[in-house]
């Protein structure tokens, strides 16, 4: 691999208590109990055992009701990842090396790839958010009342809730550390580059779901069945133009703000709180209308309702562990060196997203728990009209 060992890489990983020279090939394992710490155990097998199982329930909701929006969402997860994240890694070898260095180094976990760049628990983390926000939010009925581009903002909204929750400790436990001379990620908020907490956040699963709403979810809420190849074609569709959707939403910052970090960050917060201010109360009051609504049964998904309250808990414990070292931090700094994050925004994000997991479980009519395909207007009366043809065959 050109160049896989550059000097901003090799300055944090040597920060992060690896070396760059000594980082394997193309996939590396090691002992979990010899990493870092034990966080970074805990962590990956958090996300990684989430993934599979929202693999899993992918596969059940497409065998079972002839569903492929969960796999589409999965597959185009991981589609994203690897059209975005390698060149972030190898500047270089993409000959971006200009105008891209190298913004962050992970940690060395378990399992990891590509020179010690790509963890594991990274590939599984895009999946597993993804699903999770995606089905909270379609578990709510927003797609079915408000379309591809609400749903989609309220995913991006719900995302960034759980995400921001891992993003702000990350750095103190080591997990990854940013370059916080690299122009692209500034300005930071506390540990957290601001473009990481908006574009990686919120924007890009925004752009995500509106793809897999727009190209599989609704077609299948229509009564559209895919063949294979359609599907796959579909996925990969929803992997590159959702890459292109994450470099068209952030214009507004990119482009107004590139002479400036002031203006930059003001306006990334911007979009933030225009996402936010959209989002809460189109999920409020799908919430409500799916409590008082007689249509049964609702949408539900066992995994998400089983796993997303246990992520959380996961992740409390890790922040209640992480609280001493952040309590004593000076100047924003541990004891050790490492930065700490913003407690009292993500106390706001643990808060947001217990109320929408708490939302999921007070939208669903005792006796109707299993997973039913959502029904649009367009579907209900096509199978109203095949009813009618049926009845009046002779």
């Amino acid at each position: 691999m050109t160049d896989h060992c550059a000097p901003t890489f090799d300055q944090l990983a040597h920060s992060l208590g690896f070396s760059c020279e000594e980082a394997g090939g193309l996939v590396e394992f090691r002992n979990p109990f010899g990493l870092e710490n034990w966080t970074l155990t805990v962590l990956e097998t958090t996300v990684i055992l989430g993934s599979i199982l929202a693999l899993i329930w992918a596969v059940i909701r497409l065998r079972r009701h002839g569903d492929p929006t969960n796999l589409a969402l999965w597959f185009g997860a991981t589609a994203y990842l690897f059209i975005i994240e390698p060149p972030l890694y190898f500047p270089a070898a993409f000959g971006i090396e200009e105008h891209v260095d190298t913004m962050f180094a992970h940690n060395v976990f378990t399992v990891d790839f590509l020179w010690g760049r790509l963890p594991l628990y990274i590939v599984a983390i895009y999946p597993f958010m993804a699903t999770v926000a995606y089905e909270i939010v379609r578990s709510l009925g927003v797609f079915r009342r408000h379309g591809a581009l609400l749903g989609a903002t309220c995913v991006g909204f719900v995302h960034h809730a759980f995400y921001e929750i891992f993003d702000h400790l990350g750095p103190q436990l080591r997990w990854w550390e940013w370059s916080t001379g690299n122009s692209l990620n500034q300005p930071f908020f506390d540990s957290v580059p601001l473009p990481s907490v908006v574009v990686f956040a919120a924007l890009w699963p925004m752009s995500l779901a509106f793809c897999v709403y727009w190209f599989v979810g609704r077609k299948v809420d229509a009564g559209t069945r895919f063949t294979g190849p359609q599907l796959v074609g579909r996925t990969v569709g929803i992997g590159l133009l959702a890459s292109l959707g994450t470099f068209i939403l952030p214009l507004p910052a990119t482009v107004f703000g590139a002479g400036s970090t002031t203006v930059r960050g003001t306006l990334y917060a911007a979009e933030l709180i225009v996402l936010s201010l959209v989002a809460i109360p189109i999920l409020f009051r799908s919430w409500q209308s799916q409590r008082q609504s007689t249509e049964i049964p609702h949408y539900t998904n066992a995994f998400v309702r089983v796993y997303s309250p246990l992520y959380l808990l996961v992740m409390a414990i890790l922040w209640i562990t992480a609280l001493p070292d952040l309590r004593d931090a000076t100047n924003g700094l541990t004891a050790n060196g490492d930065p700490i994050g913003n407690p009292w925004y993500t106390l706001a994000c643990f808060v947001i997203a217990i109320l929408c997991v708490a939302a999921i479980f007070t939208t669903a009519s005792p006796g109707h728990r299993s997973a039913q395909p959502e029904i649009s207007d367009g579907s209900q009366r096509s199978t109203e009209r095949a009813a009618t043809t049926t009845e009046a065959a002779p």
